[in-house]
């Protein structure tokens, strides 16, 4: 009968590894080509700068064609240089903001689970009233406080996205401060930032990272948000937002082009950024990746 059973489970066995095998690779490959995507596209945006602003009155509101596959605006500027370049904009605040946020949010987590009950208070209700807030007010009060431009975004962006991660990271780290090898080394004398760096940090530092990316797709919306209703980046400045602002009053016009195009390509940029963030949950955990 065991033999019998052995000889039964060892095709089935076989069966389930390719499967996780590929959807691994899989999702291996589709976040290289997502990432690749979006270098590349920070990197026509950053080199298209002069272009985005470059107006030429003799190439007014012309539609999508080879020379402009995005077409151009009432002014002659080339639609395409302006979203890229609105993008490329929108990935440095979104990856600055991220990484300030993600630092916050590491900092509070830890804390929170390691210092004593006074501080974890004090930052449940840090994280409970940020949560509680309505989020774009929140933006917007910030960004006009600062004098708007893309500081005013990038500090607005950076400290309204730390609560939900803090929460997380917390959790996590509570039931870490329960495992055996964090209790010993606690009782051997280890000072309590050597335990959280040592023992507890490479653990949930893949979490982290996740968390991190999928804080991209937030934060470029709400920059984009943010500035789409004059509070965020100045005119001056080819923002997406900024793009799909000066575009409404035109599209009732038949210039469909200024605001859908752009749209779309911000709303890839974000599907991207998703799709990173998953094939890195997959990569991570081995478990994610048999679905």
């Amino acid at each position: 009968m065991a033999s019998s059973a052995n000889a039964t489970a060892r095709p089935v066995l076989q069966a389930v590894k390719p499967r996780r095998f590929n959807q691994r690779k899989k999702a291996l490959i589709l976040l290289i080509v997502s990432a690749a995507i979006i270098v590349a596209v920070f990197a026509v945006g950053t080199a298209l700068t002069d272009q985005a602003i470059k107006t030429s009155f003799g190439s007014q509101n012309i539609p999508p064609c080879p020379a402009h596959p995005f077409g151009t605006d009432w002014m002659g500027r080339d639609m395409f240089a302006r979203t890229f370049k609105g993008l490329s904009i929108s990935i440095v605040i979104g990856l600055l903001a991220s990484l300030i946020s993600t630092a916050i949010a590491l900092v509070l987590g830890f804390l929170t689970a390691s210092v004593g009950k006074w501080l974890d208070a004090v930052v449940n209700f840090l994280v409970n009233t940020m949560m509680g807030l309505p989020h774009l007010l929140l933006l917007v009060l910030i960004c006009v406080a600062l004098g708007k431009g893309a500081f005013g975004v990038l500090v607005a962006v950076a400290i309204t996205h730390w609560p939900s991660m803090t929460r997380l990271i917390r959790g996590e780290v509570l039931q870490l401060k329960n495992e055996n090898y964090v209790l010993i080394s606690r009782k051997l004398g280890h000072n309590p930032i050597k335990v959280a760096v040592k023992h507890m940090l490479p653990h949930i530092l893949p979490l982290v990272i996740v968390s991190f990316v999928l804080l991209f797709p937030h934060a470029i919306l709400h920059e984009a948000s943010v500035t789409f209703l004059g509070f965020g980046l100045t005119p001056e400045q080819p923002g997406i937002g900024v793009v799909l602002s000066e575009s409404l009053k035109y599209i009732t016009m038949g210039m469909w082009w200024l605001a859908v195009l752009p749209g779309a390509s911000l709303l890839i940029i974000v599907v991207l950024f998703d799709r990173i963030g998953d094939g890195l949950k997959k990569l991570i955990d081995p478990h994610n990746a048999q679905g």
